[in-house]
């Protein structure tokens, strides 16, 4: 009999993935899909949750099957990465027109994303303290026991390292083991390579014009491809979604939801408050903040769903060109270098939320103006090298956890509510990353009012 409730449950899950096949052959708008998959995901996984139990032998084996789809997408997005960091990095550098330029973006883009990493990590304190979780305690299941061990063995490649020794890790030794994320900051080392190789460029465009031009050829035409094949990924979205969401929801403790509710909706509150603040950001440089958000809806909403900082870059730098009037150099390096750098919501408020509450445990107190200004400072230096697909944030918290001295099975004990948290992080990173191209491109007064004030200039989403 349990066989039979599996097939049924796969035959539905089938049904439902022709249903957006059919949805895509009528030029359904791709924002409009993703957002069905999602509701659908979250139906469907209840419902399996309600009927079956999210323990039961059917829940498990049919989730086994779904994964192939909502994993297998995510894998798709990893594989795009380091040839997207790659391609975008050094194509920025093509089309800066001088070294005066890269100086100017360079320092206005990292200095955006880490300065709004460091309020990002204090709005995570306070948040703690308005919601009075310095201190609490999370229920711990069998879920949350595996979550810890798993972690136990990842800690152990960082505990050992100081914050000198961590920089030192970004360096990359070896390219091409980075490239295929062979460390834990490969991304970052996949970063500073493509910063070589596009300076290096700038030097060879100088003293030899026609081998400058010849290799700026090669790295558009690898850009044209690159982003050929994240519009084949990109189009498998509504699908990974939808079994995302299944599994999410039909495996999810609901006792563990209830008992970490409060942390959900303080890390939602720490997420609008700063989404807020970007905006303020925004009319500090005399740009409108709704135009922003009306021009900005499918790259974010594609964030939130997606829950993939990387999958959202092609969009991220399309909205950022086709519609805010960013100019392309900025557009490229913010928008590169916000997938491993400053991600205000995964690697700013998650893992300061953290710290500030289990350091009561370890006898801190937490009001302290001077550790605050700690865990600010020790978060913003974390928050080079985080991944932008899924762990970036895990990865960042165990950093900052470990750096502290704190105990990290905090980490494990918040995993029931995990991807719901995800999703406004990763939108928050991609705002984030956004903000820092237009701060780049007003200051270096190539912010293209026209674009930016037309309503007709918008990405367009039948992906």
């Amino acid at each position: 009999m349990t066989n039979l409730y599996i097939g049924i449950v796969l035959v539905l899950f089938v049904a439902i993935l022709v249903g957006f096949w059919q949805l895509q052959k009528r030029h359904i708008k791709f924002s409009t899909r993703v957002f069905i998959a999602l509701g659908s995901g979250v139906l469907f996984g209840a419902v399996l949750q309600l009927i079956f139990g999210s323990s039961s032998e059917v829940t498990t084996k049919s989730i086994e099957w779904i994964s192939i789809v909502g994993t297998g997408y995510v894998k798709f997005l990893q594989m795009l990465i380091m040839p997207l960091i790659f391609v975008s990095i050094v194509g920025a550098f093509t089309k800066i027109e001088g070294s005066k330029d890269l100086g100017k973006i360079s320092f206005n883009v990292l200095a955006t994303l880490l300065a709004t990493t460091a309020i990002a990590a204090l709005i995570g304190i306070a948040s703690v303290m308005v919601f009075n979780l310095d201190g609490a305690e999370f229920s711990q299941g069998a879920v949350e026991t595996a979550r810890i061990a798993e972690l136990s063995e990842r800690e152990a490649q960082v505990a050992d390292l100081s914050i000198p020794e961590q920089i030192l890790e970004f360096i990359p030794v070896n390219f091409f083991a980075d490239l295929s994320n062979a460390r834990s900051t490969s991304t970052i080392a996949v970063v500073i390579f493509s910063a070589f190789v596009g300076v290096a460029y700038l030097g060879v465009h100088r003293k030899d014009k026609e081998a400058g031009e010849f290799f700026a050829k090669i790295i558009h035409s690898l850009y044209a491809i690159v982003m050929r094949i994240v519009t084949l990924v990109l189009r498998l979205t509504p699908y990974g979604i939808f079994a995302l969401m299944t599994k999410a929801l039909a495996t999810s403790d609901f006792n563990a939801l209830v008992n970490l509710g409060v942390f959900v909706i303080a890390s939602y509150a720490a997420i609008i408050v700063m989404f807020l603040i970007h905006m303020l950001i925004l009319l500090g440089l005399k740009v409108s903040p709704i135009q922003y958000l009306k021009k900005s809806f499918t790259v974010l909403s594609f964030a939130f769903t997606a829950r993939s900082s990387a999958g959202a870059l092609p969009l991220n730098i399309e909205t950022q060109t086709k519609a805010l009037g960013v100019d392309e150099a900025s557009a490229n390096f913010s928008g590169t270098f916000g997938l491993s750098i400053g991600q205000n919501g995964c690697a700013g408020i998650y893992p300061a939320m953290l710290a500030a509450i289990v350091a009561p445990a370890a006898g801190i107190d937490i009001f302290s103006p001077a550790y605050i200004l700690t865990i600010m400072a020790v978060v913003t230096i974390s928050s080079f090298g985080v991944a932008g697909v899924g762990g970036g944030a895990t990865f960042a918290a165990l950093i900052v956890l470990g750096s502290l001295n704190l105990p990290v099975a905090i980490v494990g004990l918040v995993i029931s509510v995990e991807p719901i948290i995800d999703m406004a992080r990763t939108l928050l990173n991609v705002n984030d990353s956004m903000i820092a191209g237009i701060v780049s491109s007003k200051r270096l007064k190539t912010f293209n009012e026209e674009i930016f004030n037309d309503d007709s200039a918008v990405v367009k989403s039948d992906i």
